[in-house]
């Protein structure tokens, strides 16, 4: 008779060696880390620059949106891309006379994305992104709770509790200020800040306890967003962008939290856009 060997095959040893580091370092990666005064000025003229950027651009009106102002070839691969149904998301950075701007004890991060919407209109789009008591039912997981705590006009104040799960599960608990604008019939803006920031230390139980502002894993320090949209080519464009700041990567824990902080605000971004074109597109169909 054939004996069967049990011996554990390479990826069994790697994966069971995978798992022993990283319980071993899991209290390096649940140590709080402390928000800084320079790193919260850091990014405060990296906002206010970015934020006199935004406002400069609605002002000029023309090219209203990031791809309108790419070159020819550029904007006609990405509109093709758009049409086709893609979520298209790129890399920025703010410069401060040229220069970049450091951010000791801190990461920021910059993205900007579009969507297109075939058959949507403005005014079905804002709707939709004004609706932020019901915004958690469009956007699980990553979205657990969504609430309109104060609402005057084109002004809001909303609570958001954002949910990650990967390698290391992180839930946040913020609260923003958000602004609209219209330009005319067929172009609307926004700009949010976070008023406040707390990460959940014990996220899916009853009363869940929140860390002291400031003073926790640092995978949510700060936080704007800047939304376009336009209607236009049959449907709506929906721009945004968004620059959030993060801890730094502890030293030599690079390979396994450096992802993990770096990704969040690009795939975070890419699935915000694509729920919310989802999302419309339902409200589409329903209004036929």
């Amino acid at each position: 008779m054939r004996q069967v060997s049990h011996r554990p095959d390479s990826r069994q040893i790697a994966t069971s060696y995978l798992m022993v580091l990283l319980l071993s370092l899991w209290p390096s990666l649940a140590q709080a880390a402390d928000l800084e005064p320079q790193t919260v000025a850091a990014f405060d003229r990296y906002a206010a620059l970015t934020d006199a950027e935004f406002s400069a651009e609605l002002a000029r009106r023309e090219p209203f949106l990031w791809v309108e102002g790419l070159p020819k070839d550029d904007r006609a691969k990405v509109e093709a891309q758009l049409r086709a149904g893609e979520v298209v998301v790129e890399r920025l950075e703010t410069l401060d006379h040229g220069r970049p701007i450091p951010a000791p004890g801190g990461l920021i991060h910059r993205w900007i994305g579009t969507a297109f919407i075939p058959g949507a209109t403005l005014a079905q789009t804002l709707q939709f992104e004004r609706d932020y008591d019901h915004q958690q039912e469009f956007f699980q997981p990553n979205v657990q709770r969504s609430k309109i705590l104060r609402h005057d006009g084109d002004d809001f104040t909303i609570e958001l509790v954002f949910y990650k799960k990967e390698v290391i599960t992180s839930a946040v608990d913020t609260e923003h200020a958000v602004h609209y604008g219209s330009i005319d019939a067929t172009h609307a803006w926004s700009r949010s800040h976070t008023t406040r920031i707390q990460e959940v230390e014990n996220p899916g139980e009853t009363n869940p306890r929140l860390a002291p502002e400031g003073h926790d894993r640092g995978f949510l320090w700060r936080m704007n967003t800047y939304w376009r949209f336009e209607e236009k080519d049959g449907g709506v464009y929906v721009e945004s962008q968004s620059i959030s700041l993060t801890r730094d990567i502890p030293t030599g824990l690079g390979w396994l939290v450096g992802r993990f902080v770096t990704s969040v605000p690009k795939d975070s971004l890419t699935f915000t856009l694509e729920a919310t074109r989802r999302a419309v597109l339902q409200r589409v169909a329903a209004a036929h």
